[in-house]
């Protein structure tokens, strides 16, 4: 279970804002950390932790084919919560989220996608399933620079300041030691915890996928 983040304060929303499920939405902020090998650091694969070091996540990459791959997030106990699969061949970076194991667009959760090829800094618009504007007004947005480990998730459109997410760089010589990779997501009040990984999943490949390019 996630913990309460120590020394985080932040404004709750009046209601919980329930993603993928209510069962992921606290009314207190949650800190979750990223944890993965150093030497597997080239692969889509890691973990997701809570502040005791307990494991919420498991991030599973399945790579189908050259062009098309998919990834699951998995609880503790191997049960797929969503499958994310992303659409080859677009101008933009494009990620559909599924619930459980389906692939099926009638269980599309959301849609995220770049502005550009270009990744210096992270742009990702988000549509849930019920958005009926063409994609024109977006229901979460992320900013930054997941490279630095900078980005925020803002719930609204362009001109939103709500913040209901963001990454801290997390360096200590124990995760040195230890050969770990490691950051830590600040998860606002009565947020699906479970929506921002997704995000953040979307954000390494997306990263992954720049430095490649980069190389």
């Amino acid at each position: 279970m996630a913990t309460e983040a120590s020394g985080t304060s932040a404004a709750p929303l009046a209601n919980p804002v329930a993603i993928i499920s209510p069962q992921y939405c606290y009314p207190y902020p949650v800190d979750l950390a990223i944890v993965r090998k150093v030497w597997t650091l080239a692969d889509g694969n890691f973990d997701v932790q809570d502040i005791n070091g307990n494991i919420i996540f498991k991030v599973k990459e399945i790579l189908l084919t050259f062009l098309h791959e998919k990834k699951l997030i998995l609880d503790p106990a191997g049960n797929t919560i969503v499958t994310l699969r992303r659409k080859a061949m677009t101008a933009h970076s494009r990620w559909q989220v599924f619930r459980g194991e389906s692939t099926d667009p009638k269980d599309v959760i959301f849609t995220a996608k770049t502005h550009s090829i270009f990744y210096l800094k992270t742009k990702l618009d988000v549509f849930l399933a019920n958005n009926n504007t063409d994609e024109k007004v977006c229901d979460f947005k992320v900013k930054g620079s997941f490279f630095e480990r900078s980005c925020v998730v803002y719930a609204g459109d362009e001109d939103s300041t709500t913040i209901v997410a963001q990454m801290h760089k997390k360096h200590s010589a124990q995760s040195i030691l230890l050969g770990k990779t490691n950051f830590t997501v600040t998860v606002y009040p009565n947020i699906d915890y479970a929506f921002i990984v997704a995000l953040i999943v979307i954000l390494d490949d997306i990263n992954r996928e720049a430095q490649d390019a980069a190389s």
